[in-house]
C-alpha cells in the first residue's frame, strides 16, 4: 500500500519544498520508490516551469505525466485565489483529489507520495474552501516544515492546533534551520519536541535551497 503524507508549513518561506525534496531522497535512500506533488503553484520563469514543481521532480524516482504535476499552475507569484481569478480558472479540488490518486498508483505499493500544500496550512483557494478545507478532503497524515526563525513557536504551535481541531494526525515535523541562524536555536528546537504531538524527524542546516541533495542524512522517515 502506498505511503502518503501531506506536507504543510508553519508560513511561506518556511522551507516546505526544500524539506520535502530531501525527504524524497531519503526514501529513495532506503530502496522505495519517491513522487512529491505539488498541485497548486504560483510563479514561472520565462520557460513557463515553476521551480519547486522542477526541484519535486528532479528528487522523485517516479516521473509524473505534465497533467498530474501541473493541475493548477499560475503565472504570477502571488496568493493562488488572487491568480485563479486573475486566470479565470477557479481551483476545484476534485482535479486534485485526482491527481493524488493517480500519483499513488503510479508510486506503487513499494513508493510513498508526498503532497505539498501552498503557504501556511490556511491559504485561501476558492468557494470550495482553503488549504486547510482541501487537507481534509485528502485525509492524508500531515508532515510540519517549521521554519526556524523568531516566531517559529506560536506558527508551529497554532498549526498543530489547527491540525487536531480538523482530525488530522500529524506524522512528524521536520525543523528547517533557514540560511539565517536563529538566536538560540536548539533551545527552540527542544521546546518544540516537548509541545508538538509528533516526533521530530530531524534537523535540516542551513544549506542551499536548490539543493537539497545531501540533506536526506539529516532525516528519519515518518513511517
Amino acid at each position: 500500500m502506498t505511503r502518503a503524507f501531506f506536507v504543510t508549513g508553519t508560513d511561506t518561506g518556511a522551507g516546505k519544498t526544500y524539506a520535502l525534496c530531501a525527504m524524497l531522497y531519503r526514501i529513495r535512500q532506503a530502496g522505495l520508490s519517491a513522487v512529491g506533488l505539488k498541485p497548486i503553484a504560483a510563479g514561472v520563469d520565462t520557460d513557463g516551469e515553476n521551480e519547486d514543481i522542477a526541484a519535486l521532480r528532479a528528487a522523485s524516482s517516479v516521473v509524473l505525466p505534465e497533467a498530474t504535476r501541473k493541475v493548477y499552475l499560475f503565472s504570477l507569484p502571488v496568493a493562488p485565489h488572487v491568480a485563479a481569478r486573475d486566470e479565470n480558472r477557479p481551483i476545484r479540488f476534485a482535479p486534485i483529489l485526482q491527481a493524488v490518486d493517480h500519483a499513488k498508483t503510479l508510486a506503487g505499493e513499494r513508493g510513498a507520495l508526498l503532497v505539498e500544500g501552498v503557504g501556511g496550512f490556511r491559504v485561501p483557494l476558492s468557494e470550495e474552501g482553503d488549504s486547510a478545507d482541501l487537507a481534509v478532503r485528502l485525509n492524508l497524515p500531515v508532515i510540519l516544515v517549521v521554519g526556524m526563525r523568531l516566531g517559529c513557536l506560536n506558527h508551529a504551535l497554532l498549526t498543530a492546533e489547527a491540525l487536531a481541531a480538523r482530525g488530522l494526525p500529524m506524522a512528524g515535523w521536520i525543523a528547517n534551520s533557514l540560511v539565517l541562524p536563529m538566536p538560540r536555536l536548539q533551545e527552540n528546537i527542544e521546546t518544540l519536541k516537548t509541545s508538538l504531538p509528533a516526533p521530530l524527524l530531524g534537523v535540516l542546516p542551513p544549506g542551499t535551497p536548490d539543493a537539497p541533495e545531501g540533506a536526506e542524512n539529516h532525516l528519519s522517515l515518518p513511517f
